[in-house]
C-alpha cells in the first residue's frame, strides 16, 4: 500500500477475478463482505486466480500503477497470497511490497512491420516449424553468439526466472540481484551453452537467421509476434508495478526456497 493510501485510512479495494469458478465464487464473497469498487477508483487491486491471471492484471492496470495484492484461486499461485475472507484490510496494511519492472520488446517482422509488447515474466523466441531456429545474439551492440541453433531462447526478469525459464533449466534469480536471465531452449548447437546472466540495464538483440526457411515467433508474456527477423529487448525502469505479499510468505523467500527444491 502506498503511504498516501495509509494516511487516508481504509484502502479502497477493487476485486477482479478469472473466469474459473473458484475465483468467481471468491469474487462474490469478497464483494459482499467488503463492497464493490470499480478498479479505476481503487487504491489497491486484488486479483483472484492463478499466476496467468496475475500477469493479465499487471498488464491491464500498468497505467494506473496501484499496488496489487493477489489471492490464489487458480492453478499455479507462485505470485499470489493464500485466500482468506477475513482480515484482508489488515493483511494489505502490513504486506511487504515488491517492485517489478517489465521488459520492453520491439519485434521486426519479415513484412517490414514492427510490434511492441511488454513482459513481466519473459520474452521468448520460438521456432514455428519442424526445423530448429537459427539465431544470432547481441548484447549492447556486441555479438556474443554468432549462431545458436535451438528450439528458441528467452530473456527473463527475476520474477520470470521461476516460470518458463526454470522449465528450460535456466537459473533462478533472486529479486534484488539486478540481473536478467538469458536462457536457450533445447539448444542443439552450441550444445553446451547454458545461457548467461546479464546486467538489468543490458540491451539485447536477437536476430533470426534464415528466417524464410526457419520461421520464428516472439512472445512477450502472452503477446505473440509471428515471422520475426529481429527482436530488441531491454528492461523498462520507467514502469514499476508493486505487488504486495504477506510477510510469512513473501516473494523473496519463495524465490530463495525454489533454489533448494529437488
Amino acid at each position: 500500500m502506498t503511504a498516501a493510501s495509509k494516511r487516508q485510512g481504509t484502502p479502497r479495494i477493487a476485486f477482479v477475478a478469472s473466469e474459473a469458478e473458484p475465483a468467481q465464487q471468491a469474487l462474490r464473497e469478497l464483494r459482499q463482505h467488503y463492497g464493490a469498487i470499480v478498479p479505476e477508483d481503487a487504491t489497491v487491486i486484488v486479483p483472484l486466480g492463478g499466476d496467468g491471471f496475475m500477469l493479465e492484471t499487471l498488464h491491464r492496470f500498468v497505467a494506473q500503477s496501484v499496488p496489487i495484492f493477489g489471492m490464489h484461486r487458480g492453478s499455479v499461485g507462485f505470485l499470489m497470497n493464500s485466500y482468506r475472507l477475513e482480515g484482508l484490510v489488515e493483511r494489505i496494511a502490513s504486506a511487504q511490497p515488491v517492485e517489478l519492472h517489465p521488459l520492453d520488446m520491439t519485434a521486426a517482422r519479415e513484412d517490414g512491420t514492427t510490434q511492441q509488447a511488454m513482459a513481466f515474466n519473459e520474452v521468448s523466441l520460438l521456432r514455428e516449424s519442424r526445423q530448429a531456429a537459427k539465431l544470432r545474439v547481441s548484447v549492447d551492440e556486441i555479438v556474443r553468439l554468432d549462431e545458436l541453433m535451438a528450439d528458441g531462447i528467452l530473456l527473463c526478469t527475476p520474477v520470470g526466472s521461476t516460470a518458463y525459464n526454470l522449465s528450460a533449466h535456466g537459473p533462478i534469480i533472486p529479486l534484488g540481484a539486478g540481473v536478467l536471465g538469458l536462457t536457450p531452449i533445447s539448444a542443439f548447437r552450441p550444445r553446451r551453452w547454458r545461457g548467461a546472466l546479464l546486467p538489468h540495464g543490458a540491451r539485447v538483440r536477437i536476430e533470426a537467421l534464415e528466417a524464410d526457411k526457419r520461421p520464428v515467433s516472439a512472445v512477450a508474456d502472452f503477446t505473440e509476434a509471428r515471422d520475426v527477423v529481429a527482436v530488441e529487448i531491454h528492461e523498462n525502469r520507467d514502469i514499476a508495478m508493486t505487488l504486495l505479499f504477506d510477510h510469512e510468505a513473501n516473494l523473496e523467500e519463495r524465490v530463495l526456497k525454489e533454489q533448494f527444491l529437488s
